[in-house]
């Protein structure tokens, strides 16, 4: 009997138990709430029991910002955190005492996408961001990508290559082969603060992308006897950069109107568009002057024996188009180069007789520089020619084609001022040699990759002095030559070398 009251006893006090835990554990699930606690740059600003509530007030509150960006969303600030957690704290924050310190923190976003430009990796070097830009939509940065290549690149010839319609070259002509940028660009969703500049439509984008500056315009109102020229040679910018700025203008020989309006600010690409392109062209061989000497004659005596006749060349190449202007560098393809028409040289019969008196010898004929000689070999190609380009004077004509260590002649007798790396032309012109012609010019020849003479010695036209490379401030193998009348810089004035060796 005493045991079954025992027994009972323990029956009754384990119920007991379990019925107490029971109800604690009930009671416990009464006070354990699900809690979203919110941070703001990593700092706590309040606990909310609800995240739907905030982001309505967000939205509702913001309609100013859903406005200006055309959006149906607004989203909160960069930094802003949420963590979901289980509490039995019952104190929580209103959505509206969260907007307050929110609003009066930092600003809110919007989704977007990042645009990031970046330099390509190499082997020994990882790739450096230039720049990054924000666009509300993928397609507003995918229209100005074409506004880009349209300004750059003729239509006609864009399109023809998107579709695969180039036209074969008979005779003469160029192909586009490839068109790339040289940076790295990646497109990437995200949510933007509304502090940053973010592009929502796709000529804002175009116009920062070309000129450094949306907003970039300068303009300038037409003049009586004002040309494309004559504007872009006084603003600093040559006739293609003129085009660009002004996209309605088709030549450079386009007539202007009296009080109209252009655009003359500078451009700025901030993208690097090139295309590869090969191209055949006639191009036009200057006839050399021999000089023959007569010693029965005077000094004054000159009669041409033979006339000059300039040659044809079709000269094929490979070159590469870099924001619209053709590279310091071109291959010429030597299989598809050959004479059309060759060149007739000129002769001329020169007086040579000298009279002695005494220890003088009066009257012998000496080069005065009065016949210039081309620089390089044939064939070769042009490339940057004498004027503005990109805001800044290039005051030579880059010659090209002809190959790395190729000779380099010097275009009429003179003496050797300068000779070796950088010198009196600066280190951007690499190795260079500068002579002092007898009838005032000066001439200079930079980026060589060896040198043949010294200083202070004479040179006479046509003589070897030096190898074609890309030394110095050059990014491909070429010669530029400059031409001066008077010392350069040092109040001498540049003249386009064209002008002489036509």
């Amino acid at each position: 009997m005493k045991r079954k009251k025992i027994t009972a006893f323990i029956i009754t006090l384990i119920s007991a138990i379990f019925v107490f835990l029971v109800g604690f554990a009930n009671k416990n699930d009464e006070l354990l709430n699900t809690r979203y606690k919110v941070y703001l740059d990593g700092n706590v600003i309040g606990m909310i029991s609800d995240t739907s509530d905030l982001y309505k007030l967000i939205n509702e509150e913001q309609s100013s910002i859903k406005n200006e960006y055309n959006v149906d969303q607004v989203y909160p600030p960069k930094g802003f955190e949420i963590e979901k957690y289980l509490s039995y704290n019952k104190d929580i924050t209103s959505a509206s005492d969260i907007y307050d310190k929110i609003k009066n923190s930092k600003s809110f976003t919007v989704k977007g996408y990042v645009i990031t430009v970046s330099s390509k990796s190499t082997e020994n070097e990882e790739g450096k961001v230039i720049f990054r830009v924000n666009v509300l939509n993928k397609s507003t940065f995918e229209q100005s990508i074409q506004d880009i290549i349209k300004t750059f690149i003729p239509e006609d010839k864009y399109k023809a290559y998107m579709n695969d319609e180039q036209q074969e070259i008979k005779e003469t002509g160029s192909i586009i082969e490839n068109i790339y940028f040289k940076e790295n660009i990646t497109i990437k969703e995200a949510y933007i603060s509304t502090e940053e500049k973010i592009f929502v439509n796709s000529d804002d984008l175009t116009r920062y992308l070309i000129f450094g500056d949306e907003n970039a315009n300068k303009d300038y109102t037409v003049k009586k006897g004002d040309t494309i020229e004559s504007i872009s040679d006084e603003n600093k910018l040559n006739t293609s950069e003129f085009l660009i700025a002004n996209p309605k203008f088709t030549s450079a020989n386009n007539m202007l109107a009296i009080g109209e309006k252009v655009n003359v600010a500078l451009i700025n690409p901030k993208l690097t568009l090139i295309y590869d392109t090969y191209i055949v062209e006639d191009t036009e061989v200057k006839y050399e002057t021999e000089t023959k000497y007569d010693n029965s004659k005077s000094s004054s005596y000159k009669k041409v024996e033979q006339q000059g006749k300039n040659g044809i060349q079709r000269v094929a190449k490979r070159t590469q188009v870099v924001n619209g202007a053709a590279s310091e560098g071109a291959v010429i393809d030597k299989e598809n180069t050959y004479m059309i028409r060759d060149v007739v040289n000129e002769i001329v019969i020169k007086g040579n007789k000298s009279y002695n008196y005494g220890s003088a010898n009066i009257g012998t004929y000496y080069d005065d520089g009065s016949n210039w000689a081309w620089p390089t070999n044939v064939p070769y190609t042009l490339s940057s020619p004498f004027g503005w380009r990109w805001g800044s004077m290039h005051v030579g004509q880059d010659i090209t084609g002809t190959g790395y260590g190729s000779p380099i002649y010097s275009i009429g007798a003179g003496t050797v001022v300068s000779a070796g790396w950088g010198g009196m032309v600066g280190n951007s012109a690499g190795n260079n040699v500068v002579i002092e012609h007898p009838n005032g010019y000066w001439s200079v020849y930079a980026h060589l990759s060896d040198v043949y003479v010294r200083p202070g010695q004479t040179v006479s036209r046509k003589q070897k002095i030096g190898a074609m490379g890309r030394t110095g401030a050059a990014t491909g193998v070429h010669l530029h030559l400059s031409v001066s009348i008077g010392k350069p810089y040092d109040g001498g004035k540049w003249i386009d070398p064209m002008k002489l060796l036509k």
